[in-house]
């Protein structure tokens, strides 16, 4: 679960790019964060992440409160939260097996659970078959599923997900949305911050829009 409560953002500059923000986001809720460039959507997400800390406020994500978590903390926190982003940051010198692998030979795990975890992720996003090939071999939806797949094979309570559909066509789109609410159906909560009206307003997820920094709506648009 995600909690905003009142949180602000302001940097040193003195630009606030949150104002009192409020919402909550429940396990196995999907929602869509939109606004212009520059509304707020990615210093949102960076706080999720942990890449920046409020200014005021109080943020709150499956119970921790990340205002007072310490620094040695953050590494184990990130594990629980997927995330994923629009130009897939993939590498193009290892599998598609390899690139999924990644977060969890960072973390150690045995090469047995690797296996089986990463062969599990590519088998949800429909990859398994092409786990040996290298990322270039493959289109630019096949490559958002392995950007989902590396995202979620550390089994997170939470997926992020940064214009994830913003270089797919329209098809693609709604594939990467449909495996989206697969992940939704199974307990995640699931953010997508995104400029696709289109798309969104085909779904019926809650919409949270930013503007200049204030949360201005939170609602549910018609299927």
């Amino acid at each position: 679960m995600i909690e905003f409560d009142n949180v602000s953002k302001r940097y040193p500059d003195g630009h606030e790019a949150l104002s009192q923000v409020s919402f909550t986001l429940a396990a196995g809720e999907m929602a869509f964060l939109t606004g212009h460039s520059g509304a707020g959507k990615s210093t949102l997400l960076k706080l999720i992440m942990l890449m920046e800390r409020p200014s005021g406020g109080q943020l709150r994500v499956n119970s921790k409160n990340l205002n007072s978590l310490h620094k040695s903390q953050i590494p184990y926190y990130r594990r629980r939260v997927g995330v994923v982003f629009q130009n897939h940051q993939l590498l193009f010198d290892r599998s598609v097996f390899d690139n999924v692998a990644l977060p969890l030979q960072v973390s150690g795990v045995e090469r047995r659970d690797i296996e089986r975890r990463v062969r599990a992720a590519l088998d949800k996003v429909g990859l398994l078959s092409k786990e040996k090939l290298n990322p270039v071999q493959l289109s630019g939806g096949e490559q958002q599923r392995i950007g989902i797949a590396r995202a979620v094979v550390h089994t997170p309570r939470i997926l992020l997900a940064d214009e994830p559909t913003g270089n797919l066509d329209p098809g693609l789109s709604a594939e990467i949305m449909r495996l989206f609410e697969d992940f939704k159906n199974v307990g995640v909560s699931v953010l997508v911050a995104t400029h696709d009206i289109a798309l969104i307003s085909t779904l019926d997820e809650r919409v949270l829009t930013l503007d200049h920094g204030r949360l201005s709506e939170a609602t549910l648009v018609p299927a």
